[in-house]
């Protein structure tokens, strides 16, 4: 960290809590404080910068009112060209972290598949899988995500009122922290039936999704996977309805790197959330969310394959 930072010029980091903070292994202090020679928490962090430093390196989550708050006379910088490249490539322990928060947030889906969906609202659902996510241990409900009918071709959709009914398409995700690291799994059902061609539209999102699987591997451009993910879809026909990107990293933070358009090649230890998506306007959509790793020998999946269409009966 320190080479990165003298290759930036940058003569000291200032961070507040943060996945770059707890990256760095920050504990309750209010900042982070990182030089040459110094690496402490405080909460005067102007005391520590040393004298005469040009560039000092902040937080990108920092509030203005914060970096006001610093009262350092330098040029203050993002800290993320350091960092980023560090967090990229994950230790096994980190895998392993990961892999739990998957894990945990696999379950949550699971018992969400037990609840009566029938007649109640996507902001009712929503609202019951935040529940199950705090029970599941979860530290921080990160997004929770019910769209229902129509509303499943909106990648933005917020739960709203719309009553859930037989027949509807129904997208579920949810993403949490657990433990400091972040996951997101995100699968699609039908309500008592499917409607009309949505099974082979969904089928369409699973090939993509082992296309993309299947294009991570060492040494790949993350980009490959991104262009796999959309070839797949264009050749079934539903190429203009595809979402624009296929997937980002994950890991102390639900959306880091690597990500598809920063042309970073993938290596063992980097942990990506794969998602392909359609969504064709006023209709319907589907979205799939799931975290894989890469090894010297291909992709890892931290979780369980996604399944052919799901049906609720209640």
């Amino acid at each position: 960290m320190r080479k990165g930072m003298a290759g930036a010029g940058i003569d000291a980091l200032v961070l507040r809590p943060s996945p770059d903070y707890r990256f760095l292994g920050g504990g309750e202090g209010a900042f982070l404080v990182v030089t040459a020679d110094v690496v402490a928490e405080t909460g005067d962090p102007a005391r520590l910068v040393p004298a005469g430093a040009r560039r000092v390196g902040v937080d990108p989550e920092m509030r203005v009112r914060e970096l006001f708050g610093l009262a350092i006379e330098a040029e203050l910088v993002p800290a993320s060209p350091v960092l980023a490249p560090l967090r990229l490539r994950k230790e096994p322990r980190e895998v392993a972290a990961v892999a739990r928060a998957v894990a945990a947030a696999e379950g949550v889906l699971a018992r969400a598949r037990e609840l009566a969906w029938f007649g109640a609202s996507e902001r009712e659902m929503a609202r019951r899988l935040r529940l199950l996510l705090v029970e599941s241990g979860c530290e921080d409900v990160v997004a929770v995500r019910v769209a229902a009918g129509e509303h499943t071709a909106g990648p933005a959709h917020v739960p709203g009122a719309r009553v859930i009914n037989p027949g509807d398409a129904l997208t579920v995700s949810v993403c949490g922290r657990w433990d400091g690291y972040c996951a997101e799994v995100a699968r699609v059902f039908a309500v008592a039936e499917p409607p009309e061609d949505f099974d082979a539209m969904y089928s369409v999102v699973l090939a993509a999704h082992r296309a993309g699987l299947a294009a991570l591997r060492p040494g790949a451009p993350v980009s490959e996977v991104s262009r796999a993910v959309t070839e797949m879809i264009e050749d079934s026909g539903y190429g203009r309805f595809a979402a624009a990107h296929a997937g980002r990293g994950v890991g102390l933070a639900p959306d880091e790197g690597p990500r598809p358009g920063d042309g970073t090649v993938l290596a063992p230890g980097m942990t990506f959330c794969l998602e392909p998506a359609i969504y064709v306007p006023d209709l319907f959509g589907a979205r799939l969310a799931d975290v894989v790793t890469c090894t010297a020998t291909g992709p890892l999946p931290l979780g369980a394959a996604p399944p052919a269409l799901e049906i609720l009966d209640r």
